[in-house]
């Protein structure tokens, strides 16, 4: 998958040894730097042949009118789309005033590293100028963690052999409206045409310029955005280090700006040019005040000196890899993949303070910058077992999302809350109602996140204050969207079951069904967890409860109608195929053949219309797998054995969210060797562009569930109740897997071999109980407990296949039948003189 001579592998570092045009993009992504507030692709200083220019931040956004074809009440009726501030990547070099172009210079040593345990990027480069002077160029950028409005970056050129003239034209430039004015245009993407992934493009202005002015080294430009009404600050300032003589010079306007050193460099002798940015933004404080907070951000920077702040930087990052790292023993490859995507999960969450974290993080503008409820099932338990107060912060952004929400759910005549499926600002963004308002299982899935956050950490003050209202809201939600079903047996006053139609579920390619297995799963979870949350509020805490009552209006009966509707929610069974159908009528459609499905109709949303798609067993992503994972304490080892022989063959793997969950029901259920190649997919994902859009920004919920892949997949950790439990899938040819957790303050460092489990607790904290495959335990603070293993769980080979469900009976006595749906016509074309038909699909494609 990957080229290992250019991008060898070092467990620490992501190495590129040779500069290349033909993935910019996709490097780009991988090498970009953020701290969740702040992003910086992975674009050379040059500024120029980049597929994207990018420079992000979490939460500015521009909003347009979505326009549908037809309208209808209740439609989404804003969008919003991540904005691309102003580059201040740019630093030109010129020597005897030629230009450093990468693709044309004589270049004889690159090498660019992404330093992972200290978080800065490097680069470093031999260029023998068409004169035959050999120059030494490095450069290195971090974007701060200690300071989360600030980016470093640092040039030094030196000419090895020579004196020359060297000239470093460092600029501010609006990429967002003067692409083509000042930067050149963006290189031509592969990937053009229809996807749905990507960013809208906004055709008008979108940056009004405000103040812009330059003051010695500093330079200034502000915005206000045209129709959100956002405001953006951003001022770079320049340190000069040379023995060299120089001068400079300023030119600002609206959209540039530039501060440019002409220097009379002799042999040896270096430059050293450090440029500190600060960005500030706003809903709408007007932009002289954040131009005076970009001051003072630079003015703490200077006082604190360019070497402290490298220095800060990396001391971060040393505390953030001990309290996160994952250790795979003797697989090197593994050991940096998964680095790597722990590393972007600290650059898209560590700094959102109360911001989302985006599906890209900072690191591209793929998915517009929204938010989705990726976050929560894929990324928050990360956060909560290692970082627990950046999972704090990222719930904290559904609470303040509840006005909104609630707005929502009224306006599609329900009580309570709706979270959206996409969004930036909390207004539902996406305009294609079937596969995303419909996904009404975004509200559980944020009440999930929430009582996995309390669970691991005991939070019970934020859960008093704030978490509580989430926890009400959404399960009222649930209680006027499900409704009563009797049957001529009930007696009088009894119901039968609880029914939940017209959703969603997570699978994308199956809309608007009648009680799908996962919502209906994960909604029982949000009602009793509400219920129990308002009954413990008011024994433990009866003025918080008071407090919460008044505020949510509360019904004293509200906790018990939620857990009767919890009690008989309908939980789909097929006796005649002994699973879960996920849905009411999933089973009845026919079975989408994808072993037989050509490579060049995948993925199936990009080559099929979704009527098509609709009508077959076939799922963008593990849908019933994903319940059986996250409520996997109320389904039995059979029936999740047979769950997942059923859907996997049925699985496409079309989103990047897949894998990690099959590879933990995998591992769960014996298929080991499959668990170790899902896995493989997800940590590979954008390193190893498999899905072809790494281009667009890191697959940020991937990276997550990474995590979560090694320690509930292999690792095999639980917290169901509360209880943590352990038991281990270790793959046979890994000999050791060791990684932390923080449990209720107490960090835990376990072990994992084939004969043992050792689990160590810190200094600090309370005594730990856990169980491991049934047998309880304790450990107290600084002391170790080691568990023999006899095994790691059953073992299946291969893989289950969809030969296996065809010819499978239904309920009603009809057989499961497996096709393709592409079919061929003769289509008769004037003027062939041998007459051949030629063949077409089902999508047009000739």
């Amino acid at each position: 998958m990957i080229d290992r001579d250019r991008f060898p592998i070092d467990e620490w570092r992501l190495v590129e040894t040779q500069f290349s045009l033909d993935d910019v993009g996709v490097t780009e992504t991988l090498f970009a730097l953020g701290n969740g507030y702040l992003g910086l692709r992975g674009n050379s200083i040059e500024g120029r042949f980049a597929l994207e220019q990018g420079t992000y931040i979490n939460g500015f956004h521009e909003t347009f009118p979505i326009r549908h074809a037809e309208q209808a009440y209740g439609f989404a009726e804003v969008g919003q789309t991540i904005i691309n501030a102003p580059d201040a990547k740019v630093m030109r070099v010129y020597v005897d005033d030629e230009p450093l172009s990468l693709d044309v210079a004589d270049v004889r040593e690159y090498e660019r590293v992404l330093d992972m345990r200290q978080g800065i990027l490097r680069r470093n480069l031999l260029w023998v100028t068409p004169s035959g002077k050999h120059v030494r160029i490095e450069d290195e950028r971090f974007v701060s963690f200690d300071e989360k409005h600030l980016a470093v970056l640092r040039l030094t050129v030196t000419v090895l052999d020579a004196d020359a003239p060297v000239t470093v034209s460092s600029q501010l430039l609006n990429r967002q409206d003067g692409e083509g004015i000042y930067g050149g245009s963006p290189m031509a993407s592969k990937q053009a045409g229809f996807d749905p992934r990507k960013t809208e493009k906004l055709s008008d202005r979108v940056l009004q310029p405000r103040e812009y002015w330059q003051d010695g080294n500093r330079s200034a430009l502000s915005y206000e955005v045209s129709e959100s009404k956002m405001t953006l600050a951003v001022i770079a300032d320049h340190l000069v280090d040379t023995a060299n003589e120089y001068t400079s010079r300023q030119l600002v306007e609206p959209d540039i700006a530039k501060n440019v050193y002409r220097v009379r460099a002799r042999a040896g002798v270096p430059t050293t040019i450090t440029k500190l940015v600060s960005y500030h933004t706003s809903r709408g404080v007007p932009t002289g005040e954040l131009l005076d907070r970009c001051r003072r951000t630079l003015d703490r920077a200077v006082e604190t000196g360019i070497d402290a702040l490298f220095a800060q930087q990396i001391s971060w990052y040393a505390d953030f890899w001990d309290r996160s790292d994952v250790r795979i023993g003797g697989h090197g490859d593994l050991q940096q993949a998964t680095r790597w995507c722990l590393f972007q999960l600290a650059q898209a969450a560590a700094r959102a303070d109360g911001q989302g974290v985006p599906a890209k993080g900072v690191t591209g503008s793929g998915y517009s910058g929204h938010y989705f409820w990726d976050t929560e099932v894929y990324v928050l338990p990360f956060l909560a077992y290692t970082s627990p107060v950046w999972a704090r912060n990222a719930l904290r952004m559904r609470y303040l999302m509840l006005p909104a929400a609630r707005k929502r759910a009224h306006q599609l005549n329900e009580a309570g809350a709706l979270f959206p499926w996409r969004t930036i600002n909390g207004e539902e963004a996406s305009a294609y109602y079937a596969a995303g308002t419909a996904q009404y299982h975004i509200n559980a899935d944020v009440a999930f996140a929430l009582a996995k956050y309390v669970r691991a950490t005991g939070d019970e003050e934020f859960l008093a204050r704030e978490g509580v209202d989430i926890a009400v809201d959404t399960a009222r939600l649930w209680s006027t969207l499900g409704f009563w079903r009797s049957s001529d047996e009930a007696s009088d006053g009894e119901h039968d079951s609880f029914h939940i139609h017209g959703v969603t579920g997570p699978d994308e390619y199956t809309t608007v069904v009648n009680d799908n297995l996962f919502t209906n799963v994960m909604a029982r979870f949000n009602l009793r967890f509400a219920a129990r949350t308002v009954r413990d509020l008011a024994d433990t805490d009866p003025d918080a409860y008071a407090k919460m009552a008044e505020r949510m209006n509360l019904d004293p009966s509200e906790p018990e109608r939620w857990d009767k509707a919890a009690e008989a929610m309908h939980i789909p069974f097929s006796e005649a195929l002994g699973i879960h159908p996920q849905d009411a009528v999933f089973l009845e459609r026919e079975i989408w053949d994808l072993e037989n499905t050509p490579p060049d109709q995948r993925p199936l949303l990009l080559h099929f219309h979704p009527l098509v798609i609709y009508r077959y067993q076939v799922l963008k992503q593990a849908d019933v797998v994903l319940a059986l994972f996250l409520q996997g304490n109320h389904f039995t080892d059979a029936e999740k054995l047979a769950d997942f022989e059923y859907y996997d063959p049925l699985t496409t793997g079309d989103s990047t969210l897949s894998a990690v969950v099959q590879s933990i029901l995998a591992a769960e259920v014996g298929y080991q060797d499959l668990a170790l190649e899902y896995f493989r997919q997800a940590a590979f994902v954008d390193l190893g562009d498999l899905h072809h859009n790494a281009a667009d920004g890191v697959h940020v919920a991937s990276a997550g569930g990474v995590w979560t892949a090694l320690v509930n997949g292999f690792g095999g950790m639980r917290d169901h109740f509360g209880l943590l439990t352990f038991d281990p899938r270790l793959p046979a040819d890994w000999p050791e897997l060791s990684y932390v957790l923080h449990w209720h303050g107490t960090r835990l460092d376990v072990t994992l071999t084939a004969h043992a489990l050792t689990l160590r607790a810190g200094g600090e904290g309370a005594t730990v109980a856990f169980a491991v495959r049934g047998v309880d335990y304790s450990v107290a603070p600084g002391e170790t407990v080691r568990v023999v293993l006899h095994g790691q769980g059953p073992v299946r080979p291969g893989r289950p296949s969809i030969r296996q469900l065809e010819g499978s009976v239904r309920e009603d006595g009809t057989l499961l039948s497996v096709s393709v749906p592409i079919v061929t016509a003769a289509i008769p074309v004037v003027g062939e003189e041998d007459d051949e038909p030629i063949k077409v699909g089902l999508d047009g494609g000739f």
